[in-house]
C-alpha cells in the first residue's frame, strides 16, 4: 500500500489521524485548503473567513466530484442537491495550522502542513466529543480518505479514483476497526 493510501488511525475512540505527503510547495497547499474554487475541486466549496472566530463554510456538492456516479440512498442529498454548513476557525496559521468546527462544536478538525523537502506532509486530525459525534467517527474517516485521496490525484494530475464505492469499502473497513478498538 502507498504511503498515501494508508488508512486514518484511531487514535482514541474521539480521534483520528489521516497523515498525506503532498507535492508542494507549501503556499499551494494552503491554498486548496482555503480558497473556495480549489478546495471545492476535492471537497467543499465555501469561504474562509481568515482568523480565529472567523466563519467557514462547507458547500458540499458530491456530483461535481463524482459526476457519473450513483451515492447509496443515505447519501444522496450530499450528491445532489448538495449540503451547505457553517463552522468556526479556530486557528489560522498560514501556511501551517488551520483548525475548525465541522458543523458542530462538538466536531474539531485540525490540518497541519509540515514541509518535507519539496513536499509537504500533511496531519489531519479529527476530534470528537459527545456520543452523537462519536458514532459518526468512522464516517469522518471514510470521508476524510477518499477526500484527501482526491487531493492527492488533483495536485498530482492523475485521475480521481471512485468516490462512492471506495466510501462504502472505506466505511466498513473503519467501522470494523472501531468496533474492534471498542471491544
Amino acid at each position: 500500500m502507498k504511503s498515501n493510501d494508508q488508512p486514518a488511525r484511531f487514535v482514541s475512540r474521539d480521534e483520528l489521524r489521516i497523515v498525506r505527503l503532498l507535492p508542494g510547495p507549501i503556499e499551494r497547499i494552503w491554498e486548496f485548503l482555503t480558497d473556495p474554487e480549489k478546495r471545492a475541486r476535492w471537497f467543499a466549496g465555501g469561504v474562509t473567513e481568515p482568523k480565529p472566530g472567523g466563519k467557514i463554510v462547507f458547500a458540499m456538492v458530491h456530483k461535481n466530484l463524482a459526476p457519473d456516479e450513483t451515492p447509496p440512498a443515505k447519501y444522496a442529498h450530499v450528491q445532489d442537491p448538495g449540503v451547505t454548513f457553517e463552522g468556526r476557525v479556530l486557528r489560522y496559521e498560514p501556511p501551517h495550522v488551520l483548525a475548525y468546527t465541522f458543523g458542530s462544536d462538538d466536531s474539531e478538525v485540525t490540518i497541519e502542513l509540515t514541509p518535507q523537502g519539496n513536499q509537504v506532509q500533511l496531519v489531519l486530525t479529527h476530534r470528537t466529543r459527545g456520543d452523537e459525534e462519536r458514532g459518526e467517527l468512522g464516517n469522518y474517516a471514510s470521508g476524510w480518505h477518499i477526500h484527501l485521496a482526491h487531493l492527492v490525484a488533483l495536485l498530482e494530475g492523475s485521475p480521481r479514483p471512485p468516490f462512492w464505492s471506495d466510501h462504502a469499502k472505506l466505511l466498513a473497513f473503519y467501522e470494523k476497526e472501531l468496533g474492534a478498538s471498542n471491544a
